[in-house]
């Protein structure tokens, strides 16, 4: 590969009160990689993306260390961690409709992106920027849209505002936090397309959170399963489909539908 690693995490314990949410775990990713950071709900993947970005709650007691390039993520005062935030660490939520304002126009609300890390630009090159990435999300017709509010665009659409909020500012990082879960497969399909294109168009490095290993096989190039606060399982895409080591991955395995799924059977679920 010859890439730097752009985030390395080592020894991450999260605790809220007497807790635990996250057991010292450590990965890394590469410049341009694609990390699926897969397990349950309750497994501590959400809170392992929050703490990257610095914006769990100040109950949460976090320790270890979450290197980004040279510097110690942790360490930083909040002023430094939002000149990061947004700019070179952007999220995707997975609910559009409650990241998004509603009585704000959408073109706007990626503008505000924008102008929060480049305050000296004009109104003009801001819309522009805005554009740009409106058309890189396969938005419909920006200039037309620009105004059009969150309600006036379908679901799939909602979330591709969301991806252009995060790339307007041409990120390092992407961190998505399930991002397909509340969209239908077809349109799952378009978005999960859209991360890889835009992922080899920038270099991006992606970190993409999501409880559905079908899903994560379509986009990771390495993944790691989480189960109760610990990573169980660290291996490139094809090695974990080929042969999974774990009992836990080889029952997530088990429970993810495919093509060869017969339809007629109840799906596998995980005790």
């Amino acid at each position: 590969m010859g890439h730097s690693t752009l985030l390395n995490v080592r020894d991450l314990s999260i605790a809220f009160g007497q807790s635990r949410a996250v057991n010292g775990i450590s990965f890394q990713i590469e410049e341009g990689e694609t990390l699926g950071l897969v397990g349950e709900s309750g497994s501590g993947k959400s809170a392992t993306s929050l703490a990257i970005l610095r914006l769990l709650p100040p109950t949460a007691a976090v320790s270890g260390s979450l290197r980004f390039g040279s510097e110690d993520l942790l360490g930083l005062s909040e002023e430094s961690m939002r000149r990061h935030r947004g700019r070179s660490i952007a999220m995707i939520f997975q609910e559009p409709m409650t990241a998004l304002n509603p009585v704000m126009p959408a073109g706007r609300q990626i503008a505000e992106a924008v102008e929060a890390h480049h305050p000296k630009l004009t109104r003009h090159q801001v819309k522009d920027l805005v554009l740009e990435a409106m058309h890189e999300v396969a938005l419909p017709e920006p200039e037309r849209r620009f105004n059009d509010y969150p309600h006036q665009f379908s679901g799939g659409q909602r979330q591709r505002i969301l991806i252009a909020m995060a790339i307007v500012n041409r990120p390092r990082l992407l961190i998505a936090d399930e991002p397909t879960t509340a969209l239908d497969v077809t349109v799952q399909a378009q978005i999960l397309a859209l991360l890889n294109k835009l992922r080899r168009t920038h270099n991006l490095s992606m970190l993409f959170i999501s409880h559905d290993l079908a899903v994560v096989s379509q986009v990771a190039d390495r993944v790691a399963v989480m189960q109760h606060g610990d990573i169980i399982e660290q291996a490139t895409a094809e090695q974990l489909f080929r042969s999974p080591q774990h009992a836990y991955t080889q029952r997530l395995l088990a429970s993810a539908p495919t093509m060869k799924t017969d339809r007629s059977r109840p799906l596998a679920t995980l005790a």
